[in-house]
């Protein structure tokens, strides 16, 4: 495969040269390691060709690369401008927080045969040639064949110690009476017990995971774990955050409308609760992305940090928080560890949800668990009815002692079509999910189609929700009503998973604005500026001043004064900007997979790319399925959707091993 004419490092030499002509490195991946080299006097080519394809794999979402396997794991990139990462990752103004991301080295899509054999590879010895070169140690960091950015080395050291040491710190600010108490009156049926005992790890670790899929109810578990920590210590300042301000407004909803069946005492503990952006609550810096006014130097005054949609959240990000937590405060990390990863590099939820350790907590934490569960309390030496007698500590708790998952489906029917198709996809049951979505039941409905332009003969059933949503939002919009218009914004969503080419986002973009604006009649009713009422938008970038931030939405509605106005945030608590202080947007009439993150949809249709599209995982199309809670209509064909569900993406990371306790 030949790299994109565009994306040529002219003045490229040796094996630079070679692997950007096979389209395994970007010109940016070459400029920034002939850059590097040049600057430490490193001439060795296999050394240059290391620190570009670290570049490219860091750039890619991957922190680490292995040379012992890098020629399996490197493919070709993407179609230049299918990363969205000019609107995501390194433009200035943004957050990181949307777009589509090429598949990362060591992802199942990649490897031999896609570019890969056209290079002239270093040979056994080339880990050691880079460990022997003025680079490591500096700009680069080598532990056996793994080579790291020394940037993200650093990071990586930071996290794991910050959060080995604060689990290991555990609390002793807790009335086992008291949460015994608490637990039962909060969580009473039978049902709730996942939730339950969810609950009490939170409170009883300094650091603890809630994860879970869609509509396991680890909202109502937040709230709970509030009002639990409150009742022990009423003044405690708490904070919820999101990495977008989408995902923070629907936090605050989900929060608050969860609290509406507790006792007045509990709604008191909660109600001032309101979300806002991580990048709001670690203080805004002009001129940088990646440091923030709260530092180790200036830290968050803070007993408890409740972070939502954590699966987003970028190993740059996640080191930045935890520098500027004081050493007491409750980390609470919650999310879906299957969903796609930040679009920056990292992996952190998926790291610390290590699987292979889920449930094995320490003695200590076990014993701790076992005394505040509700029933009868342990006798003096420790033992209960029905139960073991408590084991002696023999190790310190770890972080994984503080994770979680919610496995009851409570948001969808349990059992229902999405419901079912959401599993079959997270677990890797390929024939499973295509048979459901051919069976069309409950909502799910399959557009088989072959891999050229999808005719729009066979679109009817999109034409119909893009039309039906966009005629209710333009109504609302005349109206002036901004919340029944962003209500209308979310009853579908067309989302892709590349940004150009006939299954790209410009292509579906530029097809539903066609159909609505014949259909709505806001197609002659642009004015000079461009807008028109109705008009959906996408903000690109993060703007302190109007507090928007990149991957917010908004729609412009009558001012009733004869001009527009933006309505932004959600459907139950909207706001409005005058047109004015918008910053940069564009038409949201598509969205990529990555930037519905956060989303809760009623219905989505998803347009899958074709088989061997490297941008084509499991995540990709587990995350666009959850974002339904009713309908999920696919529009691709058979072998993609296979290949998708079959295909799980794996960023290489060196987290997790830093955090296992052996």
């Amino acid at each position: 495969m030949s790299a994109h004419a565009a994306d040529l490092a002219l003045r490229a030499t040796g094996l630079l040269r070679e692997a950007n002509r096979a389209g395994l490195l970007s010109a940016a991946d070459v400029h920034v390691a002939t850059r590097l080299t040049a600057l430490a006097g490193e001439e060795d080519d296999a050394v240059r060709l290391a620190a570009a394809l670290v570049v490219r794999s860091t750039r890619q979402g991957s922190v680490v690369l292995d040379l012992a396997t890098a020629r399996e794991t490197t493919s070709a990139d993407a179609e230049p401008g299918d990363e969205d990462l000019a609107d995501v990752a390194g433009a200035p103004g943004t957050s990181g927080a949307g777009g589509t991301g090429a598949a990362p080295a060591g992802s199942a899509s990649a490897g031999a045969g896609t570019g890969a054999d056209d290079l002239d590879w270093p040979g056994e010895d080339w880990a050691e040639r880079v460990a022997r070169s003025p680079l490591a140690g500096g700009p680069l960091r080598v532990q056996g064949s793994r080579v790291w950015l020394g940037r993200y080395w650093d990071q990586e050291e930071l996290v794991a110690r910050e959060l080995t040491a604060r689990a290991a710190d555990v609390p002793d600010d807790v009335d086992a009476d008291l949460l015994r108490a608490g637990l039962a009156r909060l969580f009473p049926r039978e049902e709730d017990a996942d939730q339950r005992a969810a609950a009490a790890c939170c409170v009883l670790s300094r650091v603890s995971v809630l994860a879970g899929g869609p509509g396991t109810g680890k909202t109502t578990t937040v709230s709970r774990v509030v009002a639990l920590l409150r009742e022990q210590h009423p003044t405690w300042r708490v904070a919820l955050a999101a990495p977008t301000g989408r995902a923070a407004a629907r936090l605050t909803e989900a929060v608050r409308s969860s609290a509406q069946d507790l006792q007045p005492e509990d709604q008191a503990r909660v109600a001032d609760l309101a979300a806002t952006t991580l990048h709001r609550l670690l203080g805004w810096r002009p001129g940088t992305q990646s440091r923030f006014r709260h530092d180790r130097h200036d830290r968050l005054a803070l007993e408890v940090v409740v972070v939502d949609e954590s699966s987003m959240v970028s190993l740059t990000l996640m080191a930045r928080l935890l520098e500027a937590l004081r050493p007491g405060t409750r980390l609470v990390l919650v999310g879906d560890p299957d969903q796609l990863a930040s679009v920056e590099a990292g992996a952190v939820l998926g790291d610390v949800v290590d699987r292979e350790h889920l449930g094995d907590r320490s003695p200590r934490l076990a014993a701790a668990l076992a005394d505040v569960m509700p029933g009868p309390r342990p006798q003096a030496d420790g033992a209960v009815a029905g139960r073991e007698p408590a084991p002696t500590p023999d190790r310190p708790v770890s972080v994984r002692d503080g994770v979680s998952v919610l496995t009851t489906a409570r948001r969808f029917a349990s059992g229902g079509a999405v419901d079912r198709l959401a599993a079959a996809v997270r677990e890797g049951r390929e024939e499973e999910a295509l048979a459901l979505l051919r069976a069309g039941e409950d909502g799910l409905e399959l557009v088989e189609v072959g891999t050229d332009l999808v005719p729009e003969a066979r679109l009817g059933g999109v034409h119909e929700d893009v039309v039906g949503a966009a005629r209710d939002l333009v109504a609302a919009a005349r109206r002036g009503d901004g919340g029944s218009a962003l209500a209308a914004l979310d009853r579908h969503r067309l989302l892709t998973a590349h940004r150009t080419g006939p299954r790209g986002l410009r292509r579906w973009t530029e097809l539903a604005e066609r159909w609505t604006g014949a259909a709505t009649g806001t197609a002659r009713e642009r004015r000079p500026d461009g807008h028109h009422v109705g008009e959906p938008l996408l903000v690109t970038v993060n703007d302190q001043p109007s507090g928007l931030m990149n991957g917010d939405v908004a729609v412009l509605v009558d001012d009733g004064e004869g001009g527009l106005s933006a309505a932004v945030g959600t459907a139950g608590s909207p706001r409005r900007l005058p047109l004015a202080r918008l910053p940069s947007v564009r038409p949201l009439h598509a969205m990529t997979v990555h930037r519905s993150q956060g989303s809760q949809l009623d219905a989505v249709t998803l347009v899958l790319p074709p088989a061997g599209s490297p941008l084509l995982t499991r995540e990709t199309l587990y995350t666009a399925v959850t974002r339904a809670r009713h309908r999920v209509r696919v529009v691709g064909d058979a072998e993609a959707l296979l290949a998708a569900v079959d295909r799980p993406a794996a960023r290489a990371s060196g987290l997790r091993e830093r955090l296992r306790v052996t």
